[in-house]
């Protein structure tokens, strides 16, 4: 794709001044939230699948959390985790400026993998990861248990700035990343996707069989 092009697509479905003051916060603090394009995709997700129910690994100051959240349902809450606190409380600044309802953005401060165990089996319509990168396989495996049957989990940075296509890079997140994309791709129960907005979007629908 060229550059252009590219610059084009990302930017198709324009972002507000909210999703402008919470990309802010995130450059205040050094967060890299997802791009406009992965954001729209994750709102197109939410609102095909008429989400209710959504994880989110990685809160940052809230930019991919609202564009969950104006993909779902009008009832819908948003279950967001995060390692740090800050991140959150930037978040919650983000979700007020776009008028959430509290009610509707449950923030979980802590790791990832100690937080996902903890929730329920089978109720989600959406799991979305942008967490450790290290950690990605793992939190397929709780994705797969969290999801409904027709829900879908998404990974951002899928592509990992260009280091996944080469196979001479061999970094731990780089590895995992990749070997994530190859688990994805040939697991039996899920229909998988790799979007090439943002840094990769990596998205599977988990399908409906008797054991699920």
């Amino acid at each position: 794709m060229k550059p252009a092009s590219w610059t084009y697509s990302e930017a198709f479905v324009a972002e507000d001044e909210v999703l402008a003051s919470a990309r802010s916060r995130a450059e205040e603090v050094g967060v890299s939230p997802v791009s406009p394009g992965a954001g729209a995709a994750l709102r197109f997700l939410a609102s095909v699948l008429d989400a209710r129910a959504v994880v989110e690994i990685g809160t940052g100051t809230g930019v991919s959390g609202l564009w969950l959240l104006r993909g779902m349902r009008a009832d819908g809450v948003l279950t967001t985790v995060d390692i740090e606190a800050e991140h959150q409380r930037l978040a919650k600044e983000s979700f007020g400026e776009a008028g959430v309802p509290a009610n509707r953005a449950r923030t979980i401060a802590g790791a990832g993998l100690d937080v996902l165990p903890r929730l329920t089996d089978g109720h989600y319509d959406l799991v979305f990861c942008d967490g450790d990168k290290r950690e990605y396989g793992e939190y397929l495996t709780e994705a797969l248990r969290l999801l409904r049957p027709g829900g879908v989990v998404a990974f951002d940075n899928a592509l990992w700035h260009d280091r996944v296509a080469d196979p001479a890079q061999r970094d731990e997140e780089t590895v995992a990343i990749r070997d994530l994309g190859r688990t994805v791709a040939e697991h039996a129960s899920l229909v998988p996707v790799l979007l090439p907005v943002g840094d990769g979007l990596l998205c599977a629908k988990k399908v409906w069989s008797p054991e699920a």
